[in-house]
């Protein structure tokens, strides 16, 4: 997600990573994840979903803490 992040590179790398793990924890329970294993087209787009979902959560609690 382009733009300034309130916590600098190294918490956006690590929010980034949470997101993707919790995206694809999310989508594997919902839609059954024997799909979703190894490294593919689908699994990718749903890593990088949840990494920015995870983001923008992460950017809007901050700025209204701040």
């Amino acid at each position: 997600m382009p733009g300034p992040d309130p916590g600098g590179i190294i918490v956006t790398i690590v929010v980034g990573i949470v997101g993707a793990f919790v995206g694809k924890a999310i989508f594997a329970g919902l839609l059954g994840g024997s799909w979703m294993s190894g490294f593919n087209l689908s699994s990718i787009l749903v890593a990088t979903l949840g990494s920015i979902i995870l983001l923008a959560i992460y950017r809007l609690i901050s700025r209204q803490a701040a």
